[in-house]
């Protein structure tokens, strides 16, 4: 489109061709006279004003019709969208928001009443809409009862998935029951499933301070295997290493058939039942006989962990973790046992006491030569990480501090430590009233129906050792691989000893698998008890 100026400046000729008024491309669309009183200056500022604004309005104009091109596609309806715009007003979209949020604020305080009927899905909902007439809060209302009706049901799933996971956790898995029994009947038949543990010429040294000695309290086989197996393989010297592997009496024919035909030489290893300690009887045990034959918390450990809870009130990370303390193996003997070690090994200063859920990664022989600066116990201490699961623990985590009892003698910011690898001196120990107090703050907790603490036996330890602890490096250490699936790994291959405390054990199904290779990398496959049970197959 071209302007033409005739040499008088007297008319204006608008042209649709690119070559000029009379060009052969195309024809004049206007031809305006301009009238002799107006001056050529007022004429051209006029072609410049409306040469500047033209192009806005036609951007304005695309704009409008392209937003409208489905619902407004009449001048009278591109009229009525670009009218309030040009004029600066706003159409009714801001108020219709304004009084729906009006009405869900209206309608957030309210109950949803019981004989309201909801769809059971959006696409009833969708159909119910077309053929019922319903008001802006009824429409509301039924939004807020679905929404509700699926935060319940999701909550439920949850807590329906926990105690799945829980009942996963407490369960014997059916390959290593099965090693167990091929194992127990291996023990009755096989004269060399019998042989001595260890040898008579070696039997001096289960006393033997220059060497190393492990303790170890279980009822798995199989999980003793691969912590004895990775400690032999991880030493410097396991020339020097003696395991006391502690198991109880219906384990104890299957625990020793597996060492005896399972060595790991150079290691010593002891196999010993509960029912072969001279020491423990009931005389000096009284308390943990009470724990295991006590009524309620026999229903406590082993009954149902539903019923009598408020769910609604309850986190599913809370009632995780009060079913984390519910495991039957709180009230076991061999859980309690390490309270006893004095009194169990006379003859030995000092032990590496280890759970049967570790797996060992590098020479743990600087231990002994650890100075705990005449404390009892060296441990990692749980207060001074970043996960909230593990290494982020305070008493007030352990303990119920409304309790008077509770919160007359302990604080609440205190710094714990963790189980599964202590070093314990023994010397100083003897020196102690440890496990008189442990045994007093057991009856505690009898007496106040378990409400003095829930989770296991850490708690009475923690109260035992106070003032008994000497803090070691982390790097020993690391736990919580049976909690989280977010473990650092490069942090995991630099730990001397890796800790799978938690539900999800390697050996288990529920078991985090990226974290399994570095548990099953110290499993016999070539053993045809393994092989012939299908362990972890």
């Amino acid at each position: 489109m071209q302007l033409h100026f005739s040499p008088s400046m007297r008319s204006i000729t608008i042209s649709s061709s690119g070559s000029g008024v009379h060009g052969n491309g195309g024809g004049d669309l206007m031809k305006i006279k301009v009238a002799r009183h107006i001056s050529y200056r007022t004429v051209f500022h006029s072609i410049l004003i409306l040469a500047f604004l033209l192009p806005f309005v036609f951007i304005l104009t695309a704009l409008v019709t392209l937003e409208g091109v489905n619902k407004c596609s009449s001048i009278d309806c591109l009229g009525r969208r670009l009218g309030p715009k040009l004029l600066g007003r706003n159409n009714d979209s801001g108020k219709l928001v304004k009084d729906f949020v009006k009405i869900l604020n209206q309608v957030n305080s309210e109950k949803v009443p019981d004989t309201l009927k909801l769809p059971e899905s959006f696409t009833q909902l969708l159909s119910e809409m077309k053929n019922n007439k319903y008001s802006s809060k009824e429409f509301v209302l039924i939004l807020k009862g679905m929404m509700e009706r699926s935060e319940r049901e999701m909550r439920e799933s949850k807590f329906a998935e926990l105690m799945n996971k829980h009942f996963a956790a407490s369960a014997v898995p059916k390959g290593i029951h099965c090693l167990s029994l091929r194992l127990t009947d291996e023990y009755s038949s096989n004269a060399h499933a019998r042989k001595q543990l260890p040898s008579p010429e070696l039997l001096p040294l289960l006393s033997d301070n220059s060497y190393h000695h492990f303790v170890l309290s279980t009822d798995n086989i199989l999980a003793a295997a691969v912590v004895v197996t990775s400690a032999v393989q991880s030493s410097a010297n396991p020339s020097k290493i003696v395991f006391h592997v502690i198991t109880d009496k219906k384990t104890y024919a299957g625990m020793h058939s597996w060492f005896a035909l399972h060595p790991s030489p150079p290691a010593i290893i002891e196999v010993k039942g509960v029912h072969q300690f001279d020491w423990l009887t009931r005389e000096n045990i009284p308390v943990l006989e009470a724990v295991e034959n006590h009524n309620a918390i026999r229903n406590y450990y082993h009954g149902n962990h539903i019923a009598g809870a408020n769910l609604s009130d309850t986190t599913p990370r809370t009632f995780a973790s009060k079913l984390q303390a519910r495991s039957p193996k709180y009230i076991s003997l061999l859980n309690h046992l390490r309270i006893y070690l004095p009194e169990l090994f006379p003859n030995l200063d000092k032990v590496v006491f280890l759970d049967d859920d570790v797996v060992i990664q590098q020479d743990l022989s600087p231990l002994w030569d650890l100075d705990l600066n005449g404390k009892v116990n060296g441990a990692v201490e749980t207060c001074k990480g970043e996960d909230e699961w593990v290494m982020s623990k305070r008493f007030r985590n352990y303990f119920n501090f409304s309790h008077p009892l509770i919160a007359k003698n302990l604080n609440p910011d205190e710094c714990p430590w963790a189980y599964g690898m202590n070093v314990f001196d023994l010397r100083e120990w003897r020196k102690t009233n440890i496990r008189d107090t442990y045994h007093a703050w057991i009856k505690e907790n009898l007496k106040s129906n378990l409400t003095l603490w829930k989770l296991g036996t850490l708690p009475p330890a923690l109260i035992a050792f106070r003032g008994h602890v000497h803090p070691i490096d982390p790097s020993w250490h690391m736990l919580g691989l049976g909690y989280q699936k977010n473990t650092n790994i490069e942090k995991l291959n630099k730990s001397a000893v890796i800790h799978y405390n938690g539900q999800s054990k390697p050996w288990l199904e529920i078991g985090f698998e990226h974290l399994r290779p570095f548990w099953t990398k110290y499993v016999n496959y070539s053993s045809d008890f393994v092989r012939n049970c299908h362990i972890l197959e």
